[in-house]
């Protein structure tokens, strides 16, 4: 049976979303194709239909996850205060797919960093227009450097057993933050 165009594009959204949910939750390598196909309901035959091979549909889940900008709308700080949160932490499925799947895509293909690398960049110019600041490439560095730390900051969270290590690293990427990154402060400024 023959399926409308428009069920096929309902389809492919929907393996898309479960595939970068199951990759954030547990990697690239973890998750075959039969899995993502089972668990949209689909059959592992219809994938090619939709995508050349799982390389292909790793390159077009992170393009999916990164372009859904979960947060975006939320001022910078509340943004910061969510994204450093044990709520966001402890969702790994449906948190950011950087802080997720960044050191598993050093592995990928060409265009799966580079699926990565324009969401990275999308948001560090989003952040750049929020951070404050008068010149550009200072509001800019702010940006980078506090995108940086928040993203570190998760990817070690969730990898300690330590709960209490855990909040403490969120709680103090926040503080450091909130100093200031870029700015040196006496107990990281260089030996006089």
């Amino acid at each position: 049976m023959k399926i409308s165009r428009e069920q096929m594009a309902k389809n492919r959204q929907r393996i898309l979303e479960i595939a970068s949910r199951l990759f954030r939750e547990k990697g690239f390598e973890a998750v075959g194709v039969a899995e993502v196909m089972k668990a949209a309901g689909l059959t592992h035959g219809s994938f090619y239909g939709h995508f050349s091979s799982k390389d292909d549909l790793i390159v077009q889940a992170l393009a999916h996850a990164v372009g859904q900008r979960n947060g975006a709308t939320l001022p910078l700080r509340a943004y910061m205060e969510e994204y450093l949160s044990p709520r966001h932490r402890d969702n790994r499925a449906g948190g950011c797919p950087i802080s997720g799947l960044a050191a598993d895509t050093l592995r990928q293909t060409p265009e799966a960093r580079a699926a990565l690398t324009d969401g990275v960049r999308t948001q560090i110019d989003w952040m750049s227009e929020k951070v404050e600041g008068p010149a550009e490439a200072d509001r800019r560095r702010r940006a980078i450097a506090s995108w940086s730390a928040m993203v570190g900051a998760t990817i070690l969270a969730r990898a300690m057993v330590d709960p209490d290590l855990s909040k403490e690293i969120l709680t103090e990427t926040l503080a450091w933050i909130d100093d200031g990154p870029g700015r040196p402060t006496s107990a990281l400024s260089e030996p006089q």
